[in-house]
């Protein structure tokens, strides 16, 4: 009879294994393959893709690649999503940072209303809300801010909204940095900004580099906000000149292939880079005192 469970147990198991695999592979099937034609696709003529879209370019084909990376028109637009990433980055994390830190260690009058403010802003998708933010854009424009068809108002949209989901993420981290450390703190003489800054920080880099790969990979790809504030082509974001570009040339599509590859570079490198940063800032938990 034991060895009957045993038995039953094992297979169970070896099973829910199978199907765990085999799950996994379907996966990676799904998400990789595209990635491999696209990436076959550039180094071969529009005719082979049609042809052979599945076979290893043999030669390659580098004409595609050539011409895009001589484009001056590729590196401004490469220009424009590096300098709207970085601001945008800093901006979101010190912004979410800051408020964290007082919605976390500091009580104050409506501090709830505060927290469930920024949780309701969680609800609305930056899809149902582009229309009004828009909107109130053009009214700022009409005071004299210059943010309709500029990368400042890029920016200022994407922080807006890269602040909720984070704040939540960095209170959590904020919250769970033992009390005892911040009397101490108070009793050597620390004011609420030496500790925010000189104690606290520190202690949920974990954190604050997690959340910025996760604003650093959401605003490179952010299309939505550059379609709607950009006009001038000068300004365009990579997402926006890839869509651009995949319209003017969409007969070609070994040359758009390589077009959507090179934009794709930066962002699988800092991928590859800021894995563990993510995974362990995000699944940490908790700061250990």
């Amino acid at each position: 009879m034991k060895r009957t469970v045993i038995s039953s147990y094992s297979t169970r198991k070896a099973l829910i294994r199978f199907f765990q695999y085999l799950v996994l592979i379907i996966a990676t099937i799904l998400i990789f393959v595209p990635i491999v034609i696209l990436l076959f696709g550039s180094l071969k003529t529009t005719g082979q893709m049609y042809s052979e879209p599945y076979t290893i370019p043999n030669p390659p084909h580098w004409d595609n690649i050539i011409s895009i990376i001589t484009s001056p028109t590729f590196w401004n637009l490469m220009k424009n999503s590096i300098f709207v990433t970085i601001i945008t980055t800093t901006g979101a994390v010190m912004i979410s940072a800051m408020v964290s830190f007082v919605l976390a260690r500091l009580r104050f009058r409506g501090k709830n209303f505060v927290f469930n403010l920024f949780t309701i802003g969680m609800m609305f998708p930056i899809n149902v809300a582009i229309l009004p933010v828009y909107l109130v854009l053009i009214q700022l424009d009409k005071l004299g801010f210059n943010l309709v068809d500029s990368l400042t108002g890029v920016i200022m949209v994407q922080i807006a909204f890269q602040l909720s989901g984070n704040i939540m993420i960095l209170s959590s981290f904020f919250t769970s940095v033992p009390t005892e450390i911040q009397d101490s703190a108070y009793i050597d003489g620390c004011s609420n900004f030496d500790f925010f800054w000189r104690i606290m920080l520190p202690l949920v880099k974990p954190a604050l580099a997690a959340v910025a790969s996760l604003i650093i990979i959401a605003s490179w790809n952010d299309l939505l906000v550059p379609l709607i504030v950009l006009n001038s082509n000068e300004l365009w974001t990579l997402p926006l000149g890839t869509m651009q570009f995949q319209g003017q040339w969409s007969q070609d599509l070994a040359l758009i292939s390589a077009f959507v590859t090179l934009s794709a570079i930066p962002t699988v490198i800092f991928y590859f880079f800021a894995e563990k940063q993510i995974v362990s800032g995000i699944t940490a938990g908790s700061v250990k005192g």
